[in-house]
């Protein structure tokens, strides 16, 4: 990949801009989502778009990375303006980032079971394939997934969203 190791993402006072990636793997009327140890909450996989790298490479390099396989892009879902105040670090956000319909039918994902922890450099992640209804009860983001999980976008939609 003809890419720099810089992630699209700076800090301006009290304020961060993101270019993220997300992907949502979904089997059996669950999605895979994950935490770490920073986070109290329940996010997707993914994680920055890095300069001169394209959304579609970054969410194949970032599944690679957190899961140690390489999914198939069905296809683009939506591009997210989101606007938010972080929880870990109390910034103030705004973040684009492009959700992907992804398959991983082909790779060993399925035999790992429902809760499974893998380690990416000096994070560990904890991954669990929530089924779509107990979305609502936990403390997940984006909170938009909530309600759209069973409403996926046939063509790429934008989204704008104030949480």
């Amino acid at each position: 990949m003809d890419y720099n190791s810089t992630d699209i993402s700076y800090i301006v006072d009290n304020n961060k801009f993101n270019y993220r990636v997300c992907g949502l793997m979904i089997r059996d009327g669950r999605i895979l989502a994950m935490h770490d140890e920073r986070s109290p909450y329940y996010y997707l996989p993914g994680g920055r778009v890095k300069m001169g790298e394209t959304a579609e490479c970054a969410i194949v390099r970032e599944i690679k990375e957190e899961l140690g396989i390489t999914p198939h892009i069905i296809r683009p879902l939506w591009l997210n303006q989101g606007f938010f105040n972080e929880d870990v670090d109390k910034l103030n956000y705004h973040e684009l980032c492009i959700y992907f319909l992804l398959d991983v039918s082909d790779t060993d994902l399925t035999v790992k079971g429902a809760k499974f922890t893998l380690y990416e450099r000096h994070h560990t992640h904890i991954f669990e394939w929530l089924p779509f209804d107990r979305l609502k009860d936990e403390y997940f983001y984006p909170a938009f997934l909530k309600t759209e999980i069973t409403n996926l976008p046939e063509y790429f939609t934008l989204r704008t969203e104030f949480e």
